[in-house]
This record gives structure tokens, sequence and C-alpha cells, in this order.
């Protein structure tokens, strides 16, 4: 059943056991993850948060929402955001959400979320106009990114070694091969 905006952020703030996203109006319960999904996730949020400015921006890595209208609430394994972004947060007690474009989200492959994460969440992200999107696959040990283009579509680019850049970032790339044991 379709729910509200303030309804979706009750059932997230309140229930402290779980994490939930929102599907075309409908509550999702966010699994949990396996250790190469969370290794990843989060070697790639501790990765770029060392390479940029604090002053400028955020990391979160599985926290705070990127929205796209009523109907879809998702929270990426790892998003940066402009420091700006944050500063109606500061001190409050709403639900993290961001309706603006980031310039950079990722979500990390797993079995259980896989092809969700490629029907439901990416064309929300390119529909949100955020700048870069990463699908960080622990098995196959291959970043695919998805990098918007002037023209506001998408270029995507396949990559399974060596330094890759966050190209919405300048100055930061992250080493393929430190995401994965």
């Amino acid at each position: 059943m379709a729910v509200s905006v303030a309804t979706f952020e009750k059932l997230a703030l309140e229930d402290e056991d779980s994490q939930w996203e929102l599907v075309c109006g409908r509550p999702r319960r966010k699994p949990d993850m396996t250790y190469p999904h969370n290794f990843a996730g989060t070697e790639l949020g501790y990765a770029i948060r060392s390479l940029l400015d604090r002053t400028r921006f955020e990391v979160r890595i599985n926290a705070g929402y990127a929205r796209r209208g009523e109907a879809n609430s998702f929270i990426p394994d790892v998003m940066v955001l402009p420091y700006d972004y944050t500063v109606k947060f500061h001190g409050s007690r709403a639900l993290e959400s961001y309706d603006a474009p980031l310039p950079f989200v990722a979500e990390v492959w797993s079995p259980s979320t896989g092809e969700y994460d490629v029907d439901e969440k990416f064309p929300e992200y390119q529909r949100r106009g955020d700048l870069e999107i990463w699908r960080v696959h622990p098995y196959e040990k291959t970043i695919i990114a998805w990098r918007r283009q002037p023209d506001r579509t998408y270029r995507e680019t396949l990559y399974t070694s060596g330094p890759v850049p966050v190209e919405s970032l300048p100055g930061v790339a992250v080493v393929l091969e430190t995401l994965f044991r």
C-alpha cells in the first residue's frame, strides 16, 4: 500500500531495528548485507572522504536518503554531498533526505539487491540528475560508472583494475583493488 512522505519518514525514524526505503510510494525494508558488500562500500566511502575537502563535501555510507519526488527515497551505499546541502539538517531531528542532484552516488552489488538496484535505483538516480553513479561489484571485482553528459544522457564505463577517477570530484580517484578482499 502506498504511503505519504510523512508516514514514510515517521516509519524510517521510529524503526531503530531496520532501514527503510520508499519505492513507488511503498516502504521496502533494506536487507542486511554480506561482508564483501559491506567491506567494499565502507572502503569506497573512506577512500573518497580521505581525498575531499571536508569544508566543501561530506560522505555518507549507508546513511541518508536520495529522494525523488513523493514516491522514491533510497539509501545509497555511498553518497557524496556538498556541505551546503547538509546545513539545514545541523541540529535537526528531521530525516536526512536530499532532493537536489548529488555529485556522486554508489551502490554495491549484492545477491539480494542486485536486480533491484539496476531496475529501480539507478534509473531514479539518473532522473534525479546525479552526476556520477557507480555500481561496485565485489564478486566480479569491477566498477561500472555512469557519468552525466552535457546533453543529460549518461556515458557508461567498465573498470576492471587500477585507479578509477571520480570525474564529478576533480582530483579524486579510487584504486579499484583496495575495495575487495
